[in-house]
């Protein structure tokens, strides 16, 4: 008896290994805003409900350890009522990666979506299946169907990371999302219609292949740049300013597309000090680079990198 409980256990053990989820992530749901008619109660429940969907589900067929899952952070900010139990938000995804060597954490995303319309009700099932990403119900799915999407959307941007066009089924499963996304009157930002900064267009850049060069751009920066800072510092600067050329090169040959932006989002700091030790020249030119590239925080590079 006693052997087979060791069995069981072994068994359980190895097969709960096999099956460990890519993600860790924390979502957070703000409902300042939601008049107090409305039991606050229900929010804390979808946290719950959305954390859960995120982090025990397995969204590929890879294994990954304990320490090799990817920490992200979901923050739904609940803006208004539209209806009852029909919501309009924003939903702010922040993902990032080690760094070989260190305990730094690089950025992969930073990128806040203002077009989140989703219908709740306390203990509904929130569920998302991939081959009814629009379900019963299309608002009640809509909120699914955008955190599966940002869920590939960061699985695929760090695999990217780690090797060339690594993310790319994932990019798939996030288009097939956008392809079989919910529709309705509230709802938007699945379509080429719903404006130039959606999850359409992002999609559409990541699995066009006249875009390759961006997985190249995502390899480089953190593979060929972040993870040899720790031994060879200067080769290291060099590849991450070499992959911002790539990038540049790329938005004047593709003027206004997404992925520019949302690669480039909340990147000044890291960027400003990694190239604060750079030489007089790669100052020089990082300033020109990244004014082009990153037009918001231009006179801010040119103030720190002088």
């Amino acid at each position: 008896m006693k052997n087979k409980l060791i069995l069981t256990v072994f068994f359980v053990l190895v097969f709960s290994g096999v099956h460990a989820e890519e993600l860790f992530a924390k979502v957070t749901v703000i409902a300042s805003r939601v008049p107090t008619t409305v039991d606050k109660k229900i929010f804390t429940t979808l946290q719950t409900q959305l954390t859960n969907l995120l982090n025990n589900r397995k969204w590929g067929s890879d294994v990954f350890k304990q320490s090799e899952k990817i920490e992200c952070n979901f923050l739904l900010n609940i803006e208004s009522v539209i209806e009852p139990n029909v919501y309009k938000a924003s939903l702010t995804v922040q993902a990032a990666r080690p760094t070989f060597n260190s305990s730094y954490q690089a950025a992969l995303i930073n990128f806040m979506d203002a077009d989140v319309a989703f219908k709740y009700i306390e203990y509904q099932p929130v569920e998302f299946n991939d081959n009814r990403v629009a379900g019963t119900d299309a608002m009640a799915s809509n909120l699914t169907a955008i955190f599966a999407y940002y869920a590939y959307i960061i699985i695929g941007m760090d695999y990217d990371s780690f090797s060339p066009k690594g993310g790319e089924q994932y990019f798939q499963k996030a288009l097939n999302v956008v392809n079989n996304a919910p529709e309705g009157k509230s709802i938007s930002g699945w379509r080429v219609f719903d404006g130039l900064r959606n999850r359409y267009f992002l999609s559409e850049n990541l699995t066009n292949n006249r875009y390759n060069i961006i997985h190249d751009v995502v390899y480089s920066y953190y593979r060929a740049g972040f993870d040899k800072m720790y031994d060879a510092e200067a080769e290291a600067r060099n590849n991450i300013l070499q992959s911002l050329v790539q990038l540049q090169a790329f938005n004047k040959e593709n003027a206004n597309t997404m992925f520019v932006q949302f690669f480039m989002q909340s990147k000044s700091a890291e960027l400003i000090g990694i190239f604060k030790k750079g030489t007089p020249q790669e100052k020089q030119r990082t300033i020109e680079i990244l004014g082009q590239l990153d037009i918001s925080n231009a006179s801010k590079y040119k103030e720190e990198l002088k």
